[in-house]
């Protein structure tokens, strides 16, 4: 369960509910004469599950990694804004990964990308590698300020372990587990950033129904429990329609609607790309 110290870390870089968090503003990348985004725009809103959905090579991934600092598109702005004392506006497309995590912006990706030798354990806590203060070598000696640290790192990852319910494989090897528990594991490192901005791309991709209700549970409590936005790109229209508060839809890298679940599910553009039936809202 998610506890006030997890909160309290994170209740300062958080904007007020309502607020626009993240604008992504006529944002274009294009792979040689291949246009894989088009002139995108939308906004996401504090406090929200905004879902990313469209058929396979509509630009999703691709759009996730401009606003993650791993694709530089050729035009566009990615725009942060920020809480706090400092509060203010970063554009993320002119800044590299690491400072992009440091802004409170962290992810998952479509097929897993965790250390499968290592232990659940060890995988979380590299999560927290963005707010360790101490280098390696006083780390290593696990004295003084460090261990001090170590053990408020710690006790922030125990409390996402016990939110994804994951205790009993906390020391095993990633590499052993069930897929379903590496997608877990995957959400659980993103979590252990303690990000203001939760990228998920698609983190249900190729569970059972069981496996897939869990995880939409996890990502409602993650957004409930912890006050974190989440940009979310999923195949599932059903999950999409029931834990999303607004939907934006891309088509051959186009934006081609932009709106609560229920507008979405309802326009003939969308229907025509991509759903193929209307859905009930």
């Amino acid at each position: 369960m998610i506890t006030r110290a997890y909160r309290h870390s994170l209740n300062g870089s958080l904007l007020a509910p309502g607020q626009p968090l993240l604008e992504v503003k006529g944002v274009s990348l294009r792979f040689g004469g291949i246009s894989a985004l088009a002139d995108v725009g939308f906004t996401v809103t504090q406090g929200h599950i905004h879902a990313v959905i469209g058929p396979n090579g509509a630009g999703k991934s691709s759009l996730l990694n401009c606003i993650s600092g791993l694709y530089r598109p050729q035009q566009g702005q990615v725009l942060l804004h920020t809480g706090g004392e400092q509060g203010g506006e970063a554009d993320l497309i002119r800044m590299r990964p690491h400072r992009i995590a440091r802004l409170g912006v962290a992810r998952s990706f479509q097929n897993i990308e965790l250390f499968r030798h290592l232990t659940v354990l060890e995988n979380l806590m590299l999560g927290r590698h963005v707010h360790m203060r101490h280098r390696l070598f006083a780390s290593l000696a696990w004295f003084g300020p460090a261990r001090r640290e170590e053990i408020h790192h710690r006790g922030l990852v125990e409390e996402v372990i016990d939110l994804l319910q994951i205790q009993s494989v906390r020391h095993k090897p990633v590499g052993a587990l069930a897929y379903g528990f590496q997608k877990r594991v995957e959400l659980g490192r993103a979590l252990c950033m303690q990000p203001a901005l939760l990228l998920l791309d698609e983190p249900m991709a190729g569970m059972n129904t069981e496996e897939k209700e869990d995880m939409a549970r996890f990502v409602l409590d993650v957004h409930e429990l912890a006050g974190v936005t989440v940009v979310l790109i999923e195949h599932d229209m059903n999950v999409v329609m029931d834990i999303s508060d607004r939907v934006s839809v891309l088509d051959f890298g186009k934006l081609i609607a932009d709106g609560t679940p229920g507008d979405v599910s309802g326009d003939p553009a969308v229907i025509n790309a991509y759903l193929g039936e209307e859905l009930s809202a």
